[in-house]
């Protein structure tokens, strides 16, 4: 096969090396943008949530809220706020890992095989 289709394979073998290039860099960059997210950038990801001007009833009806709701709806939003900050962090975490650990084996084996002919 590999004297009947030369170009073929130098293209599939170039293509793939490049795929898992991609992936590793991609991967890389994402965790860096976490990074700099959690340690540097604290405010980049906080999601701000509104004051709940007003309860609705049963009826249909609306009453203000009290000083000790409006704390209570707020200690809940900051709560709810935290658990999805940190739930975001691990999905964005382990999907740049994903993709550096599919694309590192990629791009080293292919590219292996390319300097191993140009030798």
């Amino acid at each position: 096969m590999k004297e009947n289709y030369p170009l073929i394979r130098k293209i599939y073998l170039y293509v793939f090396s490049f795929i898992g290039l991609l992936l590793i860099v991609i991967g890389l960059v994402r965790l860096v943008d976490l990074g700099l997210k959690v340690y540097i950038f604290k405010k980049a990801d906080v999601l701000i949530y509104y004051p709940q001007p007003a309860r609705i009833e049963k009826d249909g009806t609306t009453t203000e809220m009290t000083p000790e709701e409006e704390e209570k709806f707020r200690a809940e939003q900051e709560k709810v706020q935290k658990e999805q900050a940190e739930s975001q962090r691990q999905r964005e975490a382990s999907n740049s890992l994903a993709m550096i650990i599919i694309g590192a084996p990629l791009f080293f084996y292919h590219w292996r095989i390319i300097s191993r002919e140009r030798e």
